[in-house]
């Protein structure tokens, strides 16, 4: 299985691109903070995405992707957090993405699941 024929793959890079637009209009002084963990975390779910589906195994895989879903627990996180000290977060479309990025990790998650139980 190819990543990037992943639908789930192809959200989480779109929601790469929204953290970093959600950051940039964070003041200058996060540069090296919330907005720097910020953006590591959310290049984590694709990344980790396509690790998993290269290693050719469906445990690896699995493991890969229980890695992306903390990385989104944190993307959520910092997005609140973000939020709760006043920094501009505009974007409904990084929360739909996050939730439908969740939904579709825990179906990827379920199936492999049972792949592994009933090779």
């Amino acid at each position: 299985m190819f990543h990037e024929d992943l639908a789930v793959w192809r959200y989480s890079i779109d929601l790469v691109v929204e953290i970093y637009k959600i950051t940039r209009a964070f003041p200058v002084s996060e540069q090296f903070g919330l907005s720097s963990q910020m953006q590591r975390a959310a290049i984590s779910i694709p990344s980790n995405i396509a690790e998993g589906a290269a290693r050719q195994s469906n445990r690896e895989f699995l493991k890969f992707i229980r890695i992306a879903q903390g990385s989104l627990a944190e993307i959520n996180t910092q997005l609140l957090i973000a939020q709760r000290i006043g920094y501009p977060i505009e974007s409904a479309y990084a929360k739909t993405l996050s939730v439908t990025i969740g939904k579709l990790l825990v179906g990827l998650a379920r199936n492999l699941e049972k792949k592994i139980k009933n090779p």
